[in-house]
């Protein structure tokens, strides 16, 4: 059925559809054939088995121009001057094959008419070589290698890697010189600057350039001379100056270096350690690692933490003292806005919030009092300590921060809090009306944020001697309330917590001080394994021994907020009586209220009154008068 295949019959092909349409290159070597031989070309493209080279090109193809011109007038007219094709032979006489199998019969040396040597030319006339593509400086460095003497290429390679191995040796000699100066310049004995070039520093830096600001890294060298030299005064000190002056000059140095007011500065040089305090003002430039909590009621720590590496969060865990914190080192999704964050799984919070409930350690079905319970951090794992038994007070002063604390509790699913606004030195009168007293109070008191400053650089300079006295008479009303809010007959409870994110001295330990002496309270342990001991002296003031069992944390050596945690055990609900008022009341100018001094005037009528109706009348109306002004005189706290 149909026609047979005969296989010694084979058709002719022509060349195919494609290549009857690239007809390029018949245009390009049309203009290089001699005139009267185009046809020649058109055969070279259609045979395969035939070199186009050798079809083509005759063995001397001279490029001629135009017929009625002498040679070219245009501004390359070097690259287009005619030349002569020499063939020569290879100096080893190899052989060379067309891609398509033929010898190729030599190289092509292309010669100028004047008989010097040239590249080569391709098929279609264009030079190798790329001179015209070349940056000035390329052609600067090829002119003065030929000026040398041709050097052939192995010879300009070795001389490449010499130059290379030339300037490295002379970067190094001059890493070592300037090395060396920095060395001499560190070894030269530090010496303070005269008061007038203090003075025309400062005239210059606050008149005359205001607009500029001083050089950081001349103030950074004095700093570092000046520690040297305080820490071996005795040896490297300048005669005829004070140690007063060496630290004037470095506290108005590291003042303009960090950007801290004079008096922030002193309140810290008092605090800490000259090379401790260095190492406090840096890691105050340095953000906090970010840190969330669990949210046990809701998931695990393992489930959370394989969630969010599945997102693209590199995480670890926080510590061996906390079973539910990990720290977050970068994201490729925002932290507070995942699924697991709006579902509740967790809470952003610092490490250092993480620690006063800890210390606080709530147990199920107590009353817990969280008396400035803004943003809702520490009241959520209060609950979540709790497992949702139990009440909450969550109480803050701010209606407005109170909205941000009733979105976290609905989120985290908190359904055992109260949620108030109330003023809390007014709670011991509030809780007398609904029950008596509290299990256990946690009050994170208003301070002045010095342990926050890298979260709020404003407070190196807004915060003076006034707001820092000012927290602390707050505190100590603050703490004072908490103390009363507390049943101590509690059988479980009876603990109060008082925390801080500052680090001064008058907040902390002169408030906690101050609590142990006006009420029947007294300092345990935090049951933190970590951090600093309090102060049990600062300055020319004495504190209670206990105060080691408060805790201290630095940024520079937790990495984490500055932070102070005290925790009392209130043992008796009586309010102890002032032992210093006797002497106070002899003391004060003003008179005596037992002692009623009366103006003349009364004191004649009351004579007259005496004689007239007798003596009784007159006793009546002094005890009516006692009796009012024991009505209108002031409760103590």
């Amino acid at each position: 059925m149909g026609r047979k295949l005969d296989p010694a019959r084979k058709e002719k092909r022509g060349p195919g559809r494609k290549a009857r349409k690239q007809r390029g290159a018949e245009v390009e070597l049309a203009r290089f054939l001699p005139p009267g031989e185009p046809s020649s070309a058109l055969r070279c493209l259609g045979n395969a088995q035939v070199s186009p080279l050798k079809e083509i090109l005759p063995k001397k193809v001279v490029a001629q121009p135009p017929r009625g011109q002498s040679g070219f007038s245009d501004g390359n007219s070097k690259w287009l001057t005619p030349v002569k094709a020499k063939k020569i032979q290879s100096e080893d006489n190899n052989v060379e094959l067309s891609g398509d199998g033929e010898e190729e019969e030599g190289i092509w040396e292309m010669e100028e008419e004047d008989g010097s040597s040239e590249e080569m030319v391709d098929d279609y006339g264009a030079s190798s070589s790329e001179e015209e593509e070349l940056l000035p400086i390329e052609k600067a460095a090829l002119k003065q290698k030929s000026d040398r003497g041709g050097l052939s290429e192995g010879d300009s390679e070795e001389e490449e890697v010499a130059e290379e191995a030339s300037k490295q040796k002379k970067g190094q000699k001059e890493e070592e010189s300037v090395d060396l100066q920095l060395n001499l310049d560190v070894d030269e004995q530090f010496k303070l600057p005269t008061d007038e070039q203090i003075e025309r520093e400062n005239i210059l830096f606050i008149f005359i350039l205001p607009a500029e600001p001083p050089d950081l890294h001349i103030i950074h060298q004095r700093i570092k001379g000046n520690m040297e030299v305080l820490q071996d005064f005795g040896v490297k000190r300048e005669e005829g100056r004070t140690r007063q002056e060496y630290l004037a000059l470095l506290r108005r140095d590291m003042a303009a270096y960090y950007s801290y007011s004079d008096f922030l500065l002193k309140k810290l040089m008092d605090i800490f350690p000259l090379p401790e305090l260095i190492n406090f003002l840096e890691a105050n430039e340095v953000p906090r690692p970010v840190t969330i909590r669990t949210n046990t009621l809701k998931t695990r720590r393992r489930d959370l933490a394989q969630a969010l590496i599945n997102r693209g969060v590199n995480l670890d865990p926080l510590g061996k003292w906390s079973k539910t914190g990990l720290v977050i080192y970068d994201s490729s999704v925002p932290i507070g806005a995942t699924p697991e964050y709006l579902a509740g799984h967790y809470m952003l919070q610092g490490a250092s919030s993480l620690l006063p409930v800890m210390a606080l350690a709530p147990q199920e079905n107590e009353r817990i009092l969280d008396m400035c319970c803004a943003p809702g951090g520490k009241t959520s794992y209060i609950a979540q300590l709790m497992k949702n038994t139990g009440m909450i007070l969550a109480n803050d002063s701010n209606a407005e921060r109170l909205r941000s604390v009733v979105g976290n509790l609905h989120r985290l699913g908190v359904t055992n809090a109260v949620v108030s606004n109330c003023d809390g030195r007014q709670f011991p009168k509030v809780s007398s009306y609904l029950f008596w007293g509290f299990d256990r109070v946690l009050l994170d008191a208003p301070c002045s944020g010095t342990g926050v400053i890298s979260k709020d650089p404003a407070v190196k300079t807004n915060k003076d001697e006034k707001d820092i006295l000012r927290c602390a008479h707050l505190q100590k009303e603050l703490i004072l309330s908490a103390i009363d809010s507390v049943n101590a007959a509690s059988e479980t409870g009876g603990y109060i917590v008082y925390c801080t994110c500052s680090i001064t001295v008058e907040e902390n330990e002169w408030v906690v001080d101050y609590a142990l002496k006006k009420r029947n309270v007294r300092l345990v342990a935090t049951g933190l394994d970590f951090g600093k001991e309090g102060f049990t002296r600062f300055k020319d003031r004495r504190f209670h021994p206990s105060l080691k069992s408060t805790r201290r944390f630095y940024p520079h050596t937790h990495n984490m907020d500055g932070f102070f945690i005290a925790k009392f055990k209130k043992f008796s609900n009586a309010i102890p009586k002032a032992q210093k008022e006797p002497a106070v009341e002899a003391a004060s100018p003003l008179p005596v209220p037992d002692t009623i001094v009366e103006p003349q005037s009364k004191k004649k009528k009351l004579e007259g009154s005496k004689v007239a109706k007798g003596q009784k009348k007159p006793q009546s109306a002094l005890k009516k008068r006692h009796s009012l002004q024991a009505q209108h005189r002031p409760v103590k706290a």
